[in-house]
């Protein structure tokens, strides 16, 4: 009977540190995805601004071209008539 309550009380005791070890575990756990949760919103942020800077260089970039082209039709001589049907 003795032996029965010791193996009960090593055993509730070994549970509790378990129990302990596991909660600490779940903290650190917690926070880690915090800081990932973080990170990834970061990431994503900054994925945004690059996204939004490729397209404003695009846009100037066809931009630009148009109106080289523009400035270019512009110094063109007119087109001749030719005197053939």
């Amino acid at each position: 009977m003795w032996r029965q309550i010791y193996d009960f009380g090593k055993q509730l005791f070994t549970l509790t540190q378990k129990t302990e070890r596991n909660q600490q575990e779940l903290k650190e756990l917690r926070q880690e995805v915090k800081e990932l949760t973080a990170a990834v919103q970061h990431l994503y942020f900054e994925l945004q601004r690059t996204n939004d800077r490729i397209q404003n260089e695009q846009e100037n970039s066809a931009l630009r071209l148009e109106n080289a082209l523009l400035k270019f039709e512009r110094h063109l001589p007119p087109a001749r008539q030719s005197d053939e049907p």
